[in-house]
């Protein structure tokens, strides 16, 4: 389109092009998409160009770009809090996350559930189970929001990784809607991280009922049973596997080549 030249990108452009650069990995394409932009006054004339350049960054894994993008924004919305804010938690910031989340707070931006998902993700990686069950109450209490399974999810996720099993067993226990895979599958990526094996059989056998076709969850039950000794049970899910055809799916790599470069009418 701007080799071209007939028809010049606008913001329209950009905000559809930079999300597909996050989606792929597309770091090269994204700085491309972020200096033209920049170049053409694009960036910080309309908030969502500007948004979108921050989320690319984040999702490629390139957290100081996205932060000094967001530290020179003209204006912020609500969005702009979360790209940021969600960044972190993606890229295992938590700490940043929930200083981002606070700071925030004292600019009287009120968060949405968006914030309230990414902040709640950055509790569990800083492994910050007080600040994140403050928050989790805080969610219809002070902000009126009704937790989405997403938010259960995340809940299950740190506290599973702070070792709180038996709390995360009984906090999906009490959610109010079915929970899913994601929600049992944290479950039981945390009880192989903490050797809690009789919750991570519970786990194993709802997941079995909701996507019999993952690999994935077998192989971690199995590998805890092998790390605990239990050779039987382990040869056994082996065996139930293939009994029911499931297989294991190879890995994958991406491997990214092209370069990108302004036209000179555009330098």
């Amino acid at each position: 389109m701007v080799r071209e030249g007939e028809v010049a990108p606008d913001d329209g452009t950009l905000v559809a092009v930079l999300p597909a650069c996050g989606r792929s990995g597309n770091v090269g394409a994204g700085r491309w998409a972020h200096e033209y932009a920049r170049k053409t006054g694009l960036l910080y004339s309309t908030v969502h160009v500007a948004n979108a350049v921050v989320d690319m960054y984040c999702k490629c894994g390139d957290v100081e770009s996205a932060r000094e993008v967001f530290k020179e924004m003209r204006q912020r919305s609500v969005v702009s809090w979360n790209a940021m804010i969600s960044g972190y938690s993606l890229n295992g910031h938590g700490v940043e996350g929930i200083e981002l989340f606070q700071e925030m707070r004292m600019h009287g931006v009120e968060p949405n559930a968006v914030t309230l998902l990414g902040v709640l993700g950055c509790c569990a990686h800083a492994g910050a189970v007080d600040a994140g069950r403050e928050i989790f109450q805080s969610i219809l209490s002070e902000h009126g929001i009704e937790p989405a399974i997403e938010h259960y999810g995340c809940m299950v996720d740190l506290l599973g990784r702070s070792g709180l099993l038996e709390d995360a067993h009984t906090l999906i226990q009490g959610i109010p809607m079915k929970p899913n895979a994601v929600i049992w599958g944290a479950l039981l990526s945390a009880c192989g991280a903490h050797a809690g094996l009789g919750i991570a059989e519970v786990a194993l056998k709802e997941l079995i009922d909701l996507e019999p076709w993952n690999s994935g969850n077998y192989v971690l039950l199995a590998n805890l049973y092998a790390e605990t000794g239990r050779w039987e049970e382990a040869g056994e899910l082996r065996r139930l596997m293939r009994r029911m055809s499931v297989n294991k799916d190879p890995g994958q790599s991406v491997i990214e080549e092209p370069v990108f470069q302004l036209t000179s009418a555009h330098q």
